[in-house]
């Protein structure tokens, strides 16, 4: 190995300590999904569905199985049916199809998990089932419900929804770099040290000047909204985005894991990718209506 290899290494060891995960790992996956979104986003149209259905079935399944291994037996094979329901639906049929998606695929789930109780070899007790039925909802509303009022913009005939989409993901990943470069460069102040050891108020701050910035000129630019909308957006990105990072964080230390999978290098599992993303596509989502454009 080189000198300059081994200066590369060695600074590249130090930034994975400090940030928690290997940057050039995190850097190229993070790269290859996102061209991966934005040629199905602007020009494969019509794979747009299978790539969402096939995103909420992989984070569900790394959701359903960190549950199992905290003591929750969610249905993994009906829980991925129930998103499915809900997102087909809300693509064919709007915001009814959505809501009958999460009545049937509900229904669906609490079939399963009664009929595996039903035929199981030790009596299910009722706080368990209960238990169960709770995270399996949580699943189904957490994922492809949040999922569905994004396919609602995008397919929305009033605006052109691809933007509005676009603009969910461009945000939440201003948010995510911003924290991460002030972050690792000048965080000194932990945000939550026993949930996310690795968030400082320092990139808290730096995410916030970002996203300010970034929602005016995504507000004025690309939605064609009043800056103060976008100033709104911004904010509200940064609370979700943050908050969403946080929740996840959260529920991996309940259930005792430490990572939701290890599907995706420098990143965790696909859910890691989304955590920041679902949770803000409900501000996106509730200026939309407001705005008329869904």
């Amino acid at each position: 190995m080189s000198k300059r290899q081994q200066k590369f290494e060695a600074a590249n060891a130090k930034v994975t300590a400090r940030a928690g995960r290997n940057l050039v790992f995190a850097v190229a996956s993070g790269l290859f999904f996102g061209a991966v979104f934005v040629i199905s986003l602007v020009f494969l149209e019509p794979l747009m569905l299978v790539l969402i259905i096939a995103l909420s079935a992989i984070s569900i399944y790394e959701l359903a199985t960190a549950f199992r291994i905290g003591g929750l037996r969610v249905p993994r094979i009906g829980v991925i049916l129930g998103s499915i329901m809900i997102l087909i639906g809300t693509w064919f049929w709007g915001a009814d199809g959505m809501l009958w998606g999460m009545f049937f695929g509900s229904s669906l789930l609490l079939l399963w998990r009664l009929s595996e109780g039903i035929f199981a070899k030790q009596v299910v007790h009722k706080r368990t089932m209960l238990a169960d039925l709770s995270a399996g909802i949580f699943t189904l509303v957490y994922i492809p419900l949040l999922m569905g009022m994004a396919v609602l913009m995008y397919l929305s005939d009033q605006v052109n929804g691809k933007l509005w989409v676009f603009a969910i993901i461009m945000l939440c990943v201003v948010c995510d770099i911003s924290a991460y470069i002030v972050g690792v460069t000048l965080g000194k102040h932990k945000m939550s040290p026993r949930i996310s050891p690795n968030k400082t108020w320092e990139g808290f701050s730096g995410a916030a000047l970002a996203l300010l910035i970034a929602g005016t000129l995504t507000a004025v630019y690309l939605l064609q909204l009043p800056w103060w909308v976008g100033v709104l957006l911004g904010a509200a990105v940064l609370i979700t985005a943050t908050t969403g990072d946080l929740v996840e964080s959260l529920i991996k230390r309940c259930l005792g894991v430490k990572d939701i999978s290890k599907l995706l290098p420098g990143h965790g599992g696909m859910l890691d990718r989304l955590d920041s993303i679902l949770p803000s596509i409900i501000p996106f989502y509730t200026v939309a209506i407001l705005t008329g454009a869904v």
